[in-house]
């Protein structure tokens, strides 16, 4: 068997990836089809972080332009985080894994506040930490929190999860011209306006060092053989 590259990661999974085929909500054949792969490396000995988005419940950015206020809107998206959070808990521990929830904004009755020590010896216990509530701060994203919760935690690589297969020129699914990078540079990606993340998120993988792979989390395997540093997606570093 094949040995694991990375010894600490941060998966970042979207809410929309959640839905599966549905149009919103949470699809229970995906959350365990997820469930597993994380357990597959898991099992291997790699410590594992989880943040995961609330696009497929709301969106803070869809409160513009109506009654609700954005500060609001966002808070109201990190409290769909949390509900994304816990299936995605739930589906970890009822295929035997063990889990810690924290989340950024205080709700004891739930799960753990976030706090960095605590996060790490759970991470060295053998536990699936997962972060809910974004930073617990509005304006900032799921990919910010997956960024900062990376570098708080010494992580070797943030994981993006998505439904494309890597970075590529233009949107594969629009445009059958675009072509896929296998590697780049921070820079490289800045300079082709590659929406990889938010400049926020990405500026602070730059400034630390912190690669990070985008790579398609639908196919059964490909996390594994992601972490055991097979060419899988797109890597991009310093």
């Amino acid at each position: 068997m094949a040995e694991m590259k990375y010894k600490r990661v941060l998966l970042k999974l979207s809410g929309e990836a959640l839905m599966g085929e549905q149009q919103y909500g949470i699809d229970n054949k995906r959350l365990m089809q997820y469930g597993y792969e994380i357990k597959s490396i898991a099992e291997r000995g790699v410590e594992v972080a989880v943040v995961v988005g609330g696009g497929n419940i709301f969106r803070g950015i869809q409160a513009d332009g109506n009654m609700i206020d954005r500060v609001q809107g966002d808070h109201m998206g990190m409290l769909a985080t949390v509900i994304n959070s816990l299936s995605l808990q739930s589906a970890l521990e009822s295929i035997g894994l063990k889990t810690r929830l924290q989340t950024a904004i205080k709700m004891e009755q739930i799960a753990e506040p976030f706090i960095r020590r605590k996060a790490v010896r759970h991470l060295e216990k053998g536990r699936v930490v997962i972060f809910g509530a974004g930073t617990g701060n509005p304006y900032f994203t799921t990919d910010t929190a997956a960024s900062l919760r990376a570098i708080e935690i010494e992580a070797d690589v943030i994981l993006k999860g998505t439904r494309v297969d890597g970075i590529y020129s233009a949107d594969p699914e629009k445009d059958a011209n675009a072509v896929k990078f296998d590697n780049l540079s921070f820079s490289e990606a800045i300079s082709k306006n590659l929406n990889v993340m938010d400049m926020t998120a990405f500026t602070l993988c730059r400034e630390n060092n912190v690669p990070i792979i985008v790579f398609d989390m639908n196919k059964p395997g490909n996390l594994t053989r992601v972490v055991e540093g097979q060419h899988v997606g797109t890597l991009v570093e310093v």
